[in-house]
């Protein structure tokens, strides 16, 4: 029944009154009709540009939208599209039995114009009834949106009931993303935020770390402030001054911030319909309100379209503006494209037409090609390549309907049907020969896939810089490629030739290196203090977070800013303290050896032959073996050395305490013997010695056995007891058991000591207690404080310590035992004689 009403509405003539209360006559604002420009052909392309800025006065409903100030740049945008058609029809290897018209509306940035356009092209006949065929029977097989991004979802969402494949050459929302909404748009282009990272990586280049962030007060401006923030923020950029700007902003609102944070002098704008001039101009009253100088400041904005003309007045506070735009590739020599087009061409190549239908677009001005355009040269002339991306698009859709029209003919060949093109291409058909989107091949700007199959771009940065006489000097800042940021090192040196170096935005200065970030309570994470690295670690580079270790074999320098090679060191004989020690201990060898010859020499005299002379002999030769043990413990530590030293010095110390406690028990039990009816006698002889000996050292040897089956000392390096030094010492392997080698060397000599101590005051001229009791004084005094004091000392000095303590303890013992006798023998041969020894005093035990 509709149908059948809008037929009968359509044969009644015009004139008759159709009882409308808003009938579709559409009137001119300004005199200048709207146009559209059309050319015939097998498939028709449907292209909606926006050429004309929007009035600022609310359009009525019976009004077509101004088209005076249309603009010189876009309509060329319109000369691009239609030669970039007609090339494809010259081109066989495109479409060599098809050709490819077009429909161009401008939909006057507004709802109103968008609806109009689109209802044209969607509706077959000479007016706009959609769903209804009369006249005309072309059928719209894609539709180019080339308008701004906020009309592109309720175009979609038009086109998308007829199933008709939109291509969009502009960055667009990302709602348009969702397959579920939209299934049949195609992005060619990136998606939108793909500067976003560009930006970030630009601030992280010059440590702009305190910088502004301004957005228009729109639903895509809050998109952007809520995107962009959070990547901000992860990378260490702090945004303190943040603001949504209306079509009038208002100066008092940014007063505040700005002056608080007079250190920002980067400003990141997202712009959509407003130029940024007008930004600019909002920011410059506000600065004129703050007292003190101003710095100029650094403006980023997304694309360099919003900043080609220019007002000097607003220049004063702008040191400049940095933009973005994709990368072309090289293009041959001969590039058709590479050539100049008429600025001026509808009376020579188009006839235009009004059409008076009731339902047609009235007050539109159809201009429909008449010849083919020509290029040429002429003074009021373009260059293409400032949209020669439009030529890609359409060279897309020729390829993407070949392969189409291949596959056809492919399954008609294998159904045996002779037909070729009968039936022609429809839109939803047309469409997944879309999916493929290999725009990125054909494109003239470098796009590319990333790692998640997305369209990507390489970018270069613009920048316009305000010279000393406030002009525009436009250089090329850096690119972006393959998501990676390289600056142009010549734009910067001639910026510092112009006196217009890139300024500083930071809250604090730079933490130089050996120096740390520390944030400040209650204030931004950009501002912070600079405090030293911890001991043992470097910071190399200008505000660090964290300092880095140093690895163990090397050591900070004073400025904390290199790791420089530890030191080793050990005992070694070079130095003053090996040297010293060597020859104190070589001193109290040769004393030793000098004491075991007069022994050996005067070994019939009473004095040698009382207390058991075998005795004194294994005495003497252990603490020989004791002084020349020390020498292991002198020079670089190795496997051997460390192995056997405290092993031999143990067993060797052992023996010679051993053979000290035989000689006090010895003398003990001789002073017993000689009481009548004493059986002790029987006790006395070398037997009796030897076993004293023989047992106590092998309780040594046993002890030392199982230090070597648990745990083998080695060689070790000590890289943390001294700073700037590492330690080379042998590892005792097992600690536990090194101290019980010492205890049971400290049992025995305290057992000898207490011995020695009862028996000192037994009768007789050579009784040898007392002078034992003095040398296990001295010997204990040494070992006592040896423990207290290896434990404090590290390196070598530790080592040093255990070297004096044996060779301290075995002077004693060489000391007291036998240079007494040595002073008998040598200097008072007269109480050398058998006399002495048989004398007796009355003194009780």
């Amino acid at each position: 029944m509709d149908l059948l009403l809008l037929m009968l509405l359509v044969s009644q003539p015009a004139s008759v009154n159709l009882g409308m209360k808003c009938p579709l006559n559409f009137e001119s604002q300004d005199g200048e009709k709207p146009w559209n420009y059309y050319s015939p052909g097998d498939h028709f392309i449907g292209i909606v540009t926006t050429e004309t800025t929007s009035s600022p006065r609310t359009l009525p409903f019976n009004m077509a939208p101004s088209s005076q100030s249309r603009s010189r740049t876009n309509y060329f945008k319109q000369l691009i599209l239609m030669f970039a058609v007609q090339m494809v029809n010259k081109n066989p290897q495109f479409l060599p039995n098809l050709t490819l018209g077009y429909n161009i509306h401008d939909n006057y940035v507004n709802a109103l114009g968008t609806s109009d356009a689109l209802m044209d092209m969607l509706s077959t006949g000479q007016v706009n009834v959609p769903n209804y065929s009369c006249g005309r029977k072309e059928n719209l097989l894609a539709l180019v949106d080339g308008a701004k991004r906020e009309t592109s979802i309720q175009m979609s969402t038009l086109v998308g009931t007829y199933k008709v494949p939109q291509i969009s050459d502009a960055i667009v929302s990302e709602a348009l993303n969702d397959k579920s909404q939209f299934p049949f748009f195609h992005r060619i282009l990136p998606q939108k935020g793909i500067t976003y990272s560009a930006i970030v990586q630009l601030l992280l280049h010059f440590r702009w770390t305190l910088i502004g962030l301004f957005t228009s007060d729109t639903e895509e401006g809050e998109n952007f402030m809520r995107t962009v923030t959070p990547m901000l923020v992860r990378n260490g950029i702090c945004v303190v001054i943040s603001q949504r700007f209306s079509a009038t902003g208002h100066t008092e609102l940014l007063r505040d911030a700005i002056s608080k944070w007079r250190q920002v002098n980067v400003f990141v704008n997202y712009i959509e319909t407003v130029n940024v001039w007008d930004r600019i101009q909002t920011l410059q009253l506000t600065f004129e309100g703050t007292p003190g100088p101003i710095e100029r400041k650094v403006w980023i904005v997304e694309s360099i379209e919003y900043v080609i003309l220019a007002r000097w007045d607003l220049c004063k506070y702008v040191h400049s503006i940095s933009s973005f735009a994709f990368q072309e590739k090289e293009r041959p020599k001969d590039d058709p494209f590479e050539t100049k087009l008429f600025l001026q061409m509808e009376d020579r190549y188009f006839h235009c037409s009004f059409s008076k239908n009731t339902f047609s677009v009235k007050g539109r001005k159809r201009c429909t090609q008449k010849a083919p355009l020509e290029p040429g040269e002429e003074r009021r002339s373009i260059w293409i390549p400032f949209h020669l991306h439009l030529h890609s698009v359409i060279k897309t859709l020729a390829y993407a309907l070949k392969a189409a029209y291949s596959s056809r003919s492919r399954r008609r060949s294998k159904k045996g049907e002779e037909r070729l093109g009968a039936l022609r291409l429809l839109p939803w058909q047309f469409h997944p020969f879309l999916e493929k989107n290999e725009f990125y091949n054909l494109s003239h700007w470098k796009l590319h896939l990333d790692q998640n199959g997305e369209v990507t771009a390489d970018m270069d940065i613009q920048c316009l810089v305000v010279s000393s006489s406030m002009r525009l000097i436009k250089r090329k800042l850096g690119s972006i490629e393959r998501q990676r940021l390289i600056i142009n090192e010549r734009a910067l040196s001639l910026l510092k030739l112009l006196n217009r170096s890139l300024p500083q935005s930071k809250c604090v200065e730079n933490c130089h290196p050996g120096f740390v970030k520390r944030a400040r309570e209650g204030e931004p994470v950009c501002c912070y203090d600079c405090v030293p690295c911890p001991e043992g670690t470097i910071s190399t580079q200008e505000d660090t977070e964290t300092c880095t270790k140093c690895p163990d074999d090397k050591y900070p320098n004073k400025d904390r800013i290199q790791c420089i090679p530890k030191v080793i060191s050990f005992l070694s004989y070079e130095e003053s303290l090996g040297i010293i020690l060597l020859s104190f201990t070589l001193l109290l060898f040769l004393s030793t050896m000098f004491v075991l010859i007069i022994f050996i020499k005067y070994r019939e005299t009473p004095i040698v032959k009382a207390n058991n002379r075998d005795l004194s002999y294994i005495l003497l030769i252990s603490l020989l073996l004791c002084f020349l043990s020390s020498f292991l413990f002198i020079g670089q530590p190795r496997k051997a050395t460390c192995l056997l030293r405290q092993i031999i010095f143990s067993i060797i110390f052992s023996i010679a305490v051993s053979s000290l406690l035989a000689k006090t028990i010895t003398v003990v039990l001789a002073f017993l013997a000689t009481k009548p009816g004493n059986r002790v006698k029987r006790w006395l002889g070398k037997s009796l010695a030897n076993s004293i000996i023989l047992s106590c050292s092998a309780v040594q040897i046993i002890i030392c056995s199982i230090w070597l089956g648990v745990s083998v000392p080695f060689p070790d390096f000590d890289f943390h007891s001294q700073p700037g030094v590492i330690i080379l010492q042998c590892n005792e392997g097992s600690v536990v058991m090194f101290y019980i080698t010492l205890s049971y060397m400290g049992f025995l000599a305290a057992i000898c000591f207490m011995v020695a101590f009862l028996g000192r005051n037994l009768p007789g001229a050579f009784n040898e207690a007392k002078l034992i009791t003095f040398s296990m004084m001295v010997f204990c005094s040494v070992w006592v404080t040896f423990v207290p004091t290896y434990l404090s000392t590290k390196g070598k000095y530790m080592v040093a310590v255990q070297v004096f303590s044996i060779s301290a303890s075995n002077c004693g013992l060489l000391g007291c035992i036998f240079i007494p006798k040595c002073y008998i023998i040598i200097l008072r041969p007269d109480l050398n004689k058998k006399e002495q020894l048989t004398t007796r005093r009355n003194v009780e035990i």
